[in-house]
Order: C-alpha cells, then structure tokens, then sequence
C-alpha cells in the first residue's frame, strides 16, 4: 500500500516537473512514449468541437427548417424586406431593386441550410441503421426461442404418445371388466354344475 502511494507521489512530481518544462509555444512535450501526442508539433492548433453536441444542434436548425413555422418567418422577412426597400423613401432603403443583398443572403441561408440538412440525415441513418440491427438481433433471438419450444412441443407430443391416456385407460379397463365378468360367470357355472353333482 505504502509502495503504491509513493509510486503515485512519484509520477505526480515527474507530471509536474514536465508541465513546468514545457516550451512556451504552448505545445506540450511527450515525456512518455505510451501516451498520444495530443498535438503535432510546428502545426497551427485548430479548434476543436464536439461532433456530438455540433450532430444535435444540425439536427434541431434542419428539424426547424422543416415547419411551417420556418416557411412563415422566411415569407414575413422576404416581404418585408421587399416593402422596406420600395414603398419607404429612397433615403431608408438598403437594397435598391434587383435586392443583390437579399439575393445573397437567401443563398448564404441555403448554402448553410443543405449540409444540416445532410448532417442530420446522416445521424438519422445511423440511428435507423442501429435500430436495424437491434431488431434484427431480436427477431433472431424470437425465432431461435420458438424454434426451441417447437422442439419441446413436438417432444412432449412424442412422450404423451408413450404415456397412456385416460381414453386408453378406459377402454383398456372396459376390456378387463368385460373378461372379468366373464371369466365370474365361467366360475360360478362351474360352482352350479359341482353342486348338481
């Protein structure tokens, strides 16, 4: 126990010794070799994101994209726009008549809109193709159970083959009454003729 927490101490003085040593381009140095660089050396750092989080907010703007909310808002501030820079005077307007500015910002809206729209039908696909496989997995395990109670119904149906009914009983019964009954009438004929005697 002792061994292990010296071991600890050790490797948090060496971790701390390495942070103090790093160079000032803010890239740290590897001191050990089973541990990933996390990045290259003499390249510009990029920022990085969370494919996940960047996935769902893809999916929220395409799902918005989709209502008939969405076409409402983009028809009110089309309009808008359009009656702002003709009806007002020429002093307010901001994009005179062939509106090149609107034009441009409904395709930047566009060129942004159709690969969050591809994004999240990426992720969906994913997602349909998991749940493809989950149901295909359980659909295995339902034929592979009723497979194995076939097996058990069609065994219990060959023992109760083996096993005498109650309608064999009974017939199987019947028949020994009948013998019995007879072999009693036999016994006391024979009774009645020794008496004769």
């Amino acid at each position: 126990m002792r061994q292990l927490r010296q071991l600890r101490e050790l490797r948090a003085r060496e971790g701390a010794r390495d942070r103090r040593s790093e160079p000032s381009t803010g890239v740290p140095t590897r001191s050990r070799l089973d541990q990933p660089r996390t990045t290259r050396p003499g390249l510009i750092s990029l920022p990085t994101y969370d494919p996940e989080a960047f996935g769902k907010l893809s999916e929220r703007i395409a799902r918005f994209l989709g209502t008939g909310r969405f076409i409402v808002w983009m028809t009110v501030v089309v309009v808008v726009w359009v009656g702002w820079n003709t009806v007002l005077p020429d002093q307010v307007h901001f994009d005179d008549y062939p509106f090149i500015f609107l034009t441009l910002m409904l395709s930047l809206q566009a060129s942004y809109a159709a690969p969050l729209i591809l994004l999240a039908q990426n992720r969906q696909d994913d997602r349909d193709r998991v749940n493809m496989e989950q149901d295909r997995a359980r659909s295995d395990r339902n034929i592979a159970d009723t497979e194995y109670l076939t097996r058990e119904v069609a065994a219990l149906r060959q023992g109760l083959g083996e096993v005498a009914t109650r309608a064999f009983i009974a017939s199987e019964l019947g028949g020994v009454r009948s013998e019995l009954q007879s072999l009693l009438r036999e016994i006391d004929e024979r009774r009645e003729s020794a008496d004769s005697l």
